[in-house]
């Protein structure tokens, strides 16, 4: 597995090389790597002649100062597990390369960055699409890999790839959780022992949620699992969503919509989760 750390560096290596390859895969990741990113590694691997992964915390998505800084790291851990996936590549830049200078340039996603985590965390997607973007230039993949949990993210990305017609498939594939159901994430390396077992209400509320749906209303639905997390004192419900799976507008009633996403954002332990499932 090599490992490149210059943008002109990996730029050049694609060129040499990639008249060698079919397609070439690649995985973005912001490293604390888990087997829901080796999931993606896999996926890649499977369709693809050359992976890719990058390992890059990008600090103009982080709209917390604290959060940008307490955002878990584990290099040595990341590359063995790569290795052992069978990864080709890692492309582990500095945010000194990656910025030269700050952005000036700001893209709109319209309201699909207005609800859930562009209303929460504001600034957030223009801070992804414009890493997303760069990375898409130097590492040039045919087909580039992402997890549905962060649904909204996909999303966005998918959106900016269809306005500025990236030559790039995009393939979003399913969310990897502990046997709890919680969904694996890098953020949950912060839990403490005494939160990490009450962390898996989070999936818990969704599989209640589109059971509900079944016989309930949409706005009976939420407020029944308003009142769940009324009763977990640990947890602190940001936002609990039932929305259309492409748009991610709230929607009134499910047989008027193709697919739905119920989506979930949460604080416990000072830690931040969120989570999804499509029905």
């Amino acid at each position: 597995m090599e490992i490149i750390k210059e943008p002109s560096e990996l730029i050049k290596y694609i060129k040499r090389r990639k008249p060698e390859f079919k397609s070439i895969g690649f995985v973005p990741t912001m490293g604390a790597l888990h087997q829901g990113h080796i999931s993606l590694i896999e996926c890649s691997k499977k369709e693809n002649d050359f992976t890719i992964c990058s390992i890059f915390v990008n600090p103009i998505q982080f709209n917390n100062a604290q959060d940008f800084i307490l955002y878990p790291k584990n290099q040595e851990e990341d590359f063995k597990m790569l290795e052992n996936a069978g990864c080709d590549l890692v492309f582990m830049p500095s945010a000194e390369v990656m910025y030269t200078e700050e952005p000036r340039i700001k893209i709109d996603f319209g309201s699909l960055e207005l609800v859930m985590e562009g209303k929460f965390r504001p600034g957030h997607f223009n801070g992804v699409a414009i890493v997303v973007a760069k990375l898409f230039h130097i590492v040039q993949p045919d087909i580039s890999y992402f997890g549905q949990k962060d649904l909204q993210q996909y999303l966005i990305i998918k959106q900016m790839v269809k306005d500025l017609s990236f030559p790039i498939e995009l393939r979003s594939c399913p969310v990897i959780r502990e046997k709890d159901g919680l969904a694996m994430s890098s953020r949950n390396q912060r839990l403490t022992p005494k939160g990490r077992p009450i962390a898996a209400k989070l999936n818990e509320s969704l599989l209640l949620a589109a059971k509900l749906l079944e016989n309930s209303t949409v706005e009976s639905t939420k407020a029944k699992i308003r009142d769940f997390y009324k009763n977990i004192k640990e947890i602190k419900l940001e936002y609990f969503e039932i929305t259309d799976s492409e748009t991610l507008m709230p929607i009134k009633d499910v047989k008027e919509h193709k697919g739905i996403a119920i989506c979930v954002a949460a604080y416990l332990d000072g830690v931040r989760l969120i989570d999804n499932i499509l029905i």
